[in-house]
């Protein structure tokens, strides 16, 4: 009967389990009395035990259950401990698995080659109780701060990886707010601009039309409330639109932007033609993410092509089964399944005659950063991802159809009010 071991070394040993449950050994030995001994010390210890007598029922085991650790005989019928731990280590399930070998080989040339294997370390045979319970306390708590380092590692990079999203939340919240501020409040100032050069004279009070200080007054407020819609899409998470959704008249909606943009369109020279039935049913959707989409497409027409462009915007209810529009020289392509359902919806354009673009620059425009490369292009590639980001919101579905020389076509589906 074995030795019982001191009982520091039980208590030790139970605190470097990997686990709160018994710490689990395989023991491979071909001799049975081997296996007695190391079963009562084992099993004193506290430890659970698991047996196999060569290194193939070892493998055929770990097929079933993972101990914490192996003892592996080096001598044994069939394959040997060399390439019992060599084949463990060739498989990702068992490579983790600490492996001692159990051995009277006492040549440094076995000893590296039990290392090169594998191994973790050595016992000597004869065996001593208390230098197996040591070694396996040793092992046992490495392998415990290693499974703590990794689980460490692993919140570590988590951490990492929760900071870079909220500083690119925060990164695509600030481009935004300069983004989608900008347009309007440029236009804004040139307005402003322009009624100062008409009057000069520094003493003079200036007289403003009444409906110039009622559009200065609407464009203000959507100002506000896309302020307002911006600062909660970033307290909700940027790339978690929050939508207010209600009966929205798409021709007022756009009749607004445009006087928005009157300013940057007149000093581009372009003409803006808002086509958009004042009859057309209302869509269902959030006014002032709406408001964006029209906003930065329009702008964007504006920006990335050369002055006197022609812009027309266009709604229309396509009902399933109708023909999809077609009307203009580059034709829309046919929506997806999800907007085929049978339920109507409207489908908006915003078509121009400019440079145009070619289909390579059209596959990934509404990516994230995403810039054109044409000659007047430039900004940050968020403002197509923005407009994207809103559509999804809505349900709906956008997209671009342009050929170089020709010009853009800009569409996008919203759901229409009940």
């Amino acid at each position: 009967m074995a030795a019982q071991p001191e009982p520091y070394a039980e208590n030790d040993i139970a605190a470097a389990a990997t686990t709160a449950k018994q710490p689990v050994v395989l023991v491979v030995d071909d001799n049975p009395t081997n296996l007695s001994v190391l079963f009562d010390l084992l099993n004193d210890a506290g430890f659970k035990m698991l047996v196999a007598t060569d290194g193939e029922g070892a493998i055929a085991q770990l097929e079933y259950v993972t101990p914490d650790l192996i003892l592996l005989d080096v001598m044994m019928p069939g394959i040997d401990g060399f390439e019992t731990c060599q084949r463990l280590k060739a498989n990702s399930v068992t490579a983790e698995i600490p492996v001692i070998f159990m051995t009277a080989l006492s040549d440094t040339v076995d000893k590296v080659h039990g290392f090169d294997v594998g191994a973790v370390d050595y016992i000597t045979k004869p065996i001593e109780h208390e230098e197996v319970l040591a070694r396996l306390h040793t092992h046992l708590t490495i392998k415990a701060l290693q499974h703590r380092l990794q689980d460490q590692n692993a919140a570590l990079q988590q951490e990492i990886s929760d900071r870079q999203q909220a500083e690119e939340s925060l990164r695509i919240f600030l481009h935004a707010v300069s983004h989608d501020l900008r347009n309007p409040v440029t236009g804004m100032l040139m307005l402003l601009q322009n009624l100062l050069d008409k009057n000069p004279d520094q003493d003079k009070t200036i007289a403003i039309p009444r409906r110039v200080l009622e559009r200065m007054c609407s464009s203000s407020d959507r100002q506000l409330n896309l302020i307002n819609s911006l600062l909660e899409s970033y307290a909700n998470d940027i790339k978690g639109l929050k939508l207010y959704c209600e009966s929205v008249h798409l021709a007022n909606l756009v009749e607004g932007i445009i006087n928005d943009l009157e300013s940057i369109a007149v000093a581009e020279k372009a003409s803006l033609a808002n086509q958009i039935d004042v009859n057309l049913q209302p869509v269902y959707g959030d006014v002032t993410q709406l408001g964006r989409v029209f906003q930065n497409l329009i702008s964007n027409a504006l920006k990335h092509n050369p002055p006197g462009l022609k812009l027309v915007i266009k709604a229309q209810v396509f009902e399933p089964g109708s023909d999809w529009p077609q009307e203009h020289s580059l034709t829309l392509p046919q929506p997806s399944a999800m907007n085929l359902a049978n339920t109507p919806l409207v489908v908006c354009s915003i078509e121009d005659d400019g440079v145009g673009m070619s289909s390579h620059q059209c596959e990934s425009l509404f990516d994230l950063y995403a810039r054109g490369d044409g000659k007047r292009a430039f900004g940050l590639g968020l403002g197509l991802y923005i407009c994207r980001q809103i559509i999804l919101a809505h349900g709906g579905e956008i997209g671009v159809v342009s050929q170089p020389d020709v010009g853009s076509r800009f569409w996008f589906t919203l759901p229409i009010a009940s």
